[in-house]
Parts: structure tokens; sequence; C-alpha cells
């Protein structure tokens, strides 16, 4: 005999249960939990297609489940939004005012998820069975239930340990304000569903979900028994005291297999949104990797453009400067020459005057011979500047010093690239709306 399991959850450590997991909506390859093999074997639903598909079938165009669910949402539920955000406002409360992502990632408005097995990793049904039995048992909860509760996708998986049926769902009513909200309890008792102990507080171990999720075990297992299965009926034991030494020891052993049976459950769940959580990590790596390695190439593009500047402005120097500062060094020295030339002429020293014409006659060779030496000062400073040793070391000096200047240069100038771009954009609804007033 086997067991028949239904467990349900809404969220775990990392927040609500995340449908990517449901229907493979990560890469694969960087999963090692899974058997590939058979992943194309996985069946799925969804409540905009209406049709049963395989993995393998699907392709780029096919809509995931995040998809799905975010479809359902906008059309059941942005009147009730919309509706409720405006509430919010008038009543001063704008701080409570939701997204439609909000709405449907909340641990109180998100779809609740249920988990479907028969039998464990040591002795289960061909997956074909369960595949009618939950089908099946989903049509009849939809025929009963429909107009308050909807399946908005479900999974078959067969790439894991066990076939497993994942199908999530949402409760509803109709408020005051004619708008259809996301409500589980006050849905459940519009479906006629009485508390568990109605003379007990309504609380978490007394609810109306307990009442609903009592009876769609039973319908589950009603199903399975007339497909042939061989489900094991378990009693739900009461006071211990009237059971027998045997019943007792029955009981506790049924007990711990309960437990684990509940803890395998909460591990598949965590597990998926564990999968879920490192697929997502591995893409901000991923992308962290790309923007660091984007920076060290632009980075690098820098310092090669800085490097490129310096060596061109160094060998500009050398041509320009030391050509102007040798160049102003004669002048100053004719300049010098010839006041030293007017002096001996205006002179009315008489030996002045008997050696002034050759004084002046020598003065003038000396001026001719400095625009020489000019030349070969010139020649001597740009061969000295340029040898390679010295080039290399007075380039990289020079790099470094005005390195943080062009940086600086360079991110100014981007900035006010950038400014204008959004200026200009900024300038097109006015444009347009001044074209509007004039027709």
């Amino acid at each position: 005999m086997m067991r028949c399991s239904r467990h349900n959850g809404r969220s775990g450590k990392c927040g609500s249960y995340n449908p990517k997991h449901n229907d493979r909506e990560f890469d694969l390859d960087k999963n090692e939990e899974l058997n590939k093999e058979m992943t194309d074997e996985n069946v799925y639903w969804n409540c905009i297609d209406q049709e049963i598909v395989r993995h393998g079938e699907r392709d780029d165009d096919s809509i995931s489940f995040t998809e799905v669910e975010k479809i359902f949402y906008e059309d059941a539920y942005k009147d009730y939004l919309d509706g409720q955000n405006q509430r919010n406002i008038e009543a001063r409360h704008k701080e409570r005012c939701r997204t439609m992502d909000q709405l449907r990632e909340s641990k109180k408005t998100c779809p609740e998820e249920s988990l479907y097995q028969i039998g464990n990793i040591n002795g289960t049904v061909d997956s074909d069975v369960l595949l009618e039995c939950a089908t099946e048992f989903f049509e009849t909860i939809h025929e009963r239930y429909g107009d308050h509760y909807h399946t908005l996708n479900w999974a078959l998986h067969l790439d894991e340990a066990t076939p497993h049926i994942h199908e999530r769902h949402v409760f509803d009513v109709i408020n005051q304000y004619g708008e259809r909200q996301p409500k589980q309890e006050q849905a459940l008792r519009e479906l006629g569903f009485e508390l568990p102990d109605p003379n007990k507080k309504e609380g978490k171990y007394n609810n109306r979900k307990m009442s609903f999720d009592a009876e769609c075990r039973k319908i589950f297992i009603e199903i399975c028994k007339e497909h042939g299965l061989q489900i094991e009926m378990e009693p739900i034991y009461g006071g211990r005291k009237y059971l027998e030494k045997q019943e007792y020891i029955n009981s506790q052993i049924n007990e711990k297999n309960q437990v684990l049976r509940t803890e395998n459950t909460q591990l598949l769940f965590n597990n998926s949104a564990l999968i879920e959580q490192k697929q997502e990590l591995t893409c901000d790596i991923e992308k962290l990797d790309d923007e660091r390695l984007k920076k060290e190439i632009k980075l690098a593009s820098v310092d090669d453009f800085i490097s490129d500047v310096t060596e061109i402005i160094y060998d500009k120097a050398c041509v320009t400067v030391i050509d102007e500062v040798a160049e102003t060094m004669r002048k100053e020295e004719s300049k010098e020459i010839s006041k030293l030339k007017s002096e001996i002429a205006e002179s009315d020293n008489l030996i002045t005057k008997t050696l002034g014409k050759f004084a002046v006659d020598q003065l003038t060779k000396l001026q001719q011979r400095l625009h020489g030496i000019k030349r070969n000062v010139v020649d001597t400073l740009k061969k000295t500047f340029s040898s390679t040793a010295k080039r290399d070391r007075l380039v990289e000096k020079i790099k470094e010093e005005a390195k943080p200047s062009l940086l600086e240069a360079l991110h100014l100038k981007n900035d006010a690239i950038q400014r204008d771009k959004k200026e200009k954009v900024l300038e097109i609804p006015a444009r347009n709306k001044r074209h509007e007033q004039c027709l």
C-alpha cells in the first residue's frame, strides 16, 4: 500500500515561493540536482494556454509560469488594487499603496503552492497514473469551487528523485466595492467551509483552510482508489490512554513518519527556493563579472589614451620647447651684445673711441657665432631628451602626474555630455505638448 501526499506552502526563508522552479525557468546546466535527461519529459499546464505540454515541446515563444501569474493578477485584481490604493490615499495612508508585483509576491496574497505525490522514493506509481489522478482532481476542484478558487499552473516533475506535481492557485472574493480581491479565508467561508471545531475560536490551528485541505485530501484519495491504487488510510489517533500497547507503538511510528513526510515536503519547497536563489546569485555574479571586465577594459583604454597623449606631448615638447628656450637665450645674448656695442660707439673716452671699431667688429662676429652655437645646443638637448632610457623615465613621470587631471577632465566632459542628452530628451515632450496645443 502507498500513501497519498498533499502539502501546501506559500513562503519560506527566501520569501514567497517562486514559480521559476516549477517550469524550469533557469539555466539547467548550472543545476546538478536534476536528472537533465528526464527534464524534457516534465509536463506543464497553465491557465492562459490551458494545454498540457511536455518541457521538450516548448519553444522561445512559450509563456512562462511567472508571466502567466503576472497576466492573471493584472486581469483579475487591477480594479481592486487601483481602488484600494485610491482609498489609502484618501485616508492619508499613501504608504500603504502597493504595486501589482507587491500584491503578487506578498505572503498573504501570493499564490499558494500545493505538492502532490503518491508513494515515496522507495516505491511510487507510474508517472502517467499520477498525471491522470492529478488532472482529474484539478478538474473536480474547479467544478466544485471554481468561483473562488483558481488554478494558475501546475507541473509534473520527472527529473527529480520521485515523480511529484507542483500546483499553484489563488483564492478570491468579490468585495463590497464590486472588485475581485485575493482573500483566502473569506473565499472559503463563501464556499461553505466551516471551522474544524466550531466551538473554538478561529485561529492558526482552527481555520477554514484546514477544513478545505482535509476535503481536498479526501477527494484526491478517492480518485486514486478509483484508479485501482491501494492507498493507506491512516486514522487520526485521539487520546492515547484508550490505545492498546501495540496500537500506541504504531501511532508513534505513524506520527514520526508523518513528521518526516512533512519535513520532506518542506525540504522540497526550500530546495526549490534555494535553486531559484542560486540561479539569481549566479546571474548577479555574471553581471558583476561583466561590469568588472568592462571597467577594466575601459580603464585600460584610458591608460593607453593617457600614455599616447603623454608621449605625443613629450615629443612635441622636445621639439618646440627646446627650440623656444634656445632662441630666447640667443635673443637675450644678442640684445646684451647690441647694448654693449651702442655704449662703445657713444662713448666720449679717447681710448674707447680708438679701440671701439675693433671691439664692435669682434662683438658682431660673436653674435654671428652665437647663432651657430644655438643650433648645436638645440641638437644636443634634443638628442639627450630623445634617448630611450631618459624618454621612458620622463614620459612615465609626466603620465603619473597628469593622469588625475586628465581623468577628472574626462569625467567632467562625460557628465556634460550626459546632461546635454537628458536636456534634449526633456525638450521633446515639451515640443510635443506645444505642437498639440497648436493643433
